[in-house]
């Protein structure tokens, strides 16, 4: 997927951008969806592309969403990270190679990995809206 960085300016917010496209990382607890509850699913802001599920979701108390797993792990990139003199695993989308996080080995899920990811990067879509938005064959997650 090629990215136009003048159309994605236009087209993101200055955080959207400043996320995806620079790999940085907004405030915790002062994002969109650090607490949300709501039943749906993510997808990469930029490529549209489903990364993960609120049934995955849970509250890390790190500020950021969190999930134990994504919907497909083939959409989802990890890279070495060494930046801020620390050592982490990033988490890019595949599609759009997005910056979307980290992915750390503390969940509490079967793998015992927590996807700590930025509001910024994702879009969320309310399972009453997969239908319209072209995302129906995600329902069956809720089923």
């Amino acid at each position: 997927m090629e990215k136009n960085k003048e159309e994605l300016k236009k087209r993101l917010t200055p955080i959207q951008y400043e996320v995806t496209q620079n790999n940085g990382t907004e405030p915790p607890f002062r994002n969109e969806y650090w607490n949300n509850k709501e039943p749906g699913i993510y997808v990469d802001i930029v490529s549209g592309k489903p990364l993960f599920s609120s049934k995955d979701q849970y509250d890390a108390g790190c500020g950021w969403p969190s999930f134990t797993k994504p919907i497909d792990e083939d959409e989802i990139v990890e890279k070495a990270d060494f930046s801020y003199g620390m050592r982490r695993t990033e988490v890019r989308s595949k599609t759009a190679d997005s910056h979307l996080g980290h992915v750390f080995p503390d969940g509490p899920g079967p793998n015992g990995l927590r996807y700590c990811i930025n509001s910024a990067s994702l879009r969320f879509i309310p399972v009453e809206m997969l239908e319209e938005e072209g995302y129906g064959e995600y329902k069956k997650l809720f089923n």
